[in-house]
């Protein structure tokens, strides 16, 4: 895997319409060369977002009181809410690398996130015809981690990951996420069994992505 440093941005509770505005501010930066590559980890408030692709018998029941909202990103339903680890990465790729390469080295370097943090994980390949298997999955239960929905425009990526730390998973259970109406979603803390802290995880991922905090 190549070397790619990252400039660490790291914020709290963040609403997800004022985040992906801040996200388009920082693209447009970094198209014009006026920041560098970066990684921004935070987390939201509960909100399912959906892509272009996702199906209306995907959604979930309005009556649980979870806003969907739909969002520019590549991939299909995705939850968000406390407890999990956003990553957006503002990145401009080569002429050589294409979107889906960019994903791959995201897949790999939460791999190694995770393997840090005891939980051995695994990206897979798509079989042909399958739905796309982006993100991130455990070796030992077989269940998904990483939710992974990324775009590409005028060579600079954005939007990112979702990584499941702790809290309620029953969101997940009222949408057919990702568009895999079998998927077992999961959380480190339910793969560690015990509970897991917040501030490991956003060390662990930071160092994955050789990400370094920007200047005050």
């Amino acid at each position: 895997m190549r070397q790619r440093p990252l400039s660490l941005i790291q914020d709290e509770l963040v609403e997800y319409e004022k985040a992906m505005e801040r996200m388009t501010d920082m693209v447009g930066q970094r198209q014009r060369d006026e920041r560098p590559d970066t990684l921004w980890l935070l987390s939201h408030p509960q909100v399912y977002t959906v892509g272009k692709r996702t199906l209306q018998e995907h959604l979930p029941d309005p009556s649980h009181g979870i806003p969907v909202v739909s969002t520019g990103r590549g991939g299909q339903l995705t939850y968000h809410g406390p407890g999990q680890l956003v990553g957006y990465l503002i990145v401009k790729l080569d002429e050589t690398e294409r979107i889906v390469d960019y994903v791959r080295e995201v897949e790999l370097r939460l791999v190694r996130a995770l393997g840090a943090l005891g939980a051995p994980a695994e990206r897979r390949d798509t079989p042909p015809g399958s739905e796309l298997l982006t993100g991130v999955w455990t070796v030992a239960t077989g269940r998904k981690i990483v939710s992974i929905g990324m775009r590409q425009s005028r060579g600079v990526t954005s939007h990112g990951f979702a990584l499941n730390v702790e809290g309620d998973l029953s969101p997940w259970n009222w949408a057919v996420p990702c568009g895999m109406p079998e998927v077992d979603m999961t959380s480190l803390s339910r793969e560690i069994g015990a509970p897991a802290d917040m501030d490991r995880v956003r060390a662990a991922v930071a160092e994955a992505f050789e990400a370094s905090p920007e200047p005050a």
